[in-house]
């Protein structure tokens, strides 16, 4: 974790940002240079960890088995190189690991390994499971008389899995206020858009009515989400979701907000015009 907490806001709003847009470019050099991936939910996530890792989260690399660390629990766990970008930049893995993303040999696949990769928390990739990891984690943490907090990021696609409503049920009745959901919710999935397919909507209302305390957030404002973050961590009695709205591809003028670019790689003069891009932002920070 950066030394971030005596930062002014406007500064810790330009660092945040900043981390963000190198955590874009790094998923954006992987997944082109693996011809695989997922660039939409990893560019749309870029904010939300990027304020988790570099801020807000208590875990370091020095030890990142430390049984009294937050924990991060990738839900969508496609989202991958978004993670494995926030680790490398944190030195839990070196920064040139970050080249062998779904190459044979690669300890970084398509979805995170926790036997494999260090400071990943969970193994993940089956859609769905991970709220339910994330109120073990919680609930084990009470029994052992720790005070970590557990992180969990849905998408909204994931969202129509019956299991994550299974865990919020779960999560509420026991009070694992020590956890907080955060939705991802950019309102595209691989066949189009998720009120196509099958809509979520209203989950603000349907989360609180399995008990949550529910907050809605800008998904790309720093300031915001780290507010919310903080919001939820005063919460006593019950766990906290944060429905925070993102774009698909965020960064990238001609990705955005289009279904396609959910798993597709980058071909190479795309990839020089997205990193043109996210290497022309003057106005990060103001």
């Amino acid at each position: 974790m950066a030394t971030t907490d005596e930062l002014s806001r406007s500064d810790l709003k330009r660092y945040l940002e900043e981390r963000a847009l190198t955590l874009r470019r790094h998923c954006l050099e992987m997944i082109g240079r693996a011809r695989s991936g997922h660039p939409g939910g990893s560019l749309s996530a870029a904010d939300i960890v990027a304020v988790l890792y570099f801020h807000h989260m208590h875990q370091s690399h020095k030890n990142p088995r430390d049984p009294d660390r937050d924990r991060f629990v990738l839900s969508k766990g496609h989202a991958a190189p978004v993670l494995y970008a926030a680790l490398a930049e944190n030195g839990y893995i070196p920064l040139r690991d970050l080249q062998g993303l779904r190459q044979l040999d690669s300890k970084l696949e398509g979805h995170p390994d926790m036997n494999k990769v260090p400071g990943v928390d969970i193994t993940s990739g089956s859609l769905g499971q991970g709220l339910s990891a994330a109120n073990g984690m919680a609930l084990a943490g009470r029994i052992d008389g720790r005070d970590y907090r557990v992180y969990v990021l849905i998408g909204d696609g994931e969202s129509q899995e019956g299991m994550i409503w299974e865990a919020a049920m779960f999560g509420a009745h026991h009070k694992l206020d020590r956890v907080t959901a955060i939705v991802d919710y950019n309102n595209l999935q691989i066949d189009g858009h998720v009120s196509d397919i099958i809509e979520v909507q209203p989950l603000k209302d349907k989360w609180r009515a399995f008990g949550w305390h529910v907050l809605e957030v800008d998904g790309h404002d720093v300031i915001a989400i780290e507010d919310a973050l903080k919001e939820a961590d005063m919460m006593h009695g019950k766990p906290t979701v944060i429905l925070a709205r993102t774009v698909k591809c965020k960064g990238v003028s001609f990705m955005e907000n289009k279904a396609d670019w959910h798993g597709k790689a980058p071909n190479d003069d795309e990839l020089r015009r997205a990193l043109e891009e996210l290497s022309c932002v003057p106005e990060v920070g103001a």
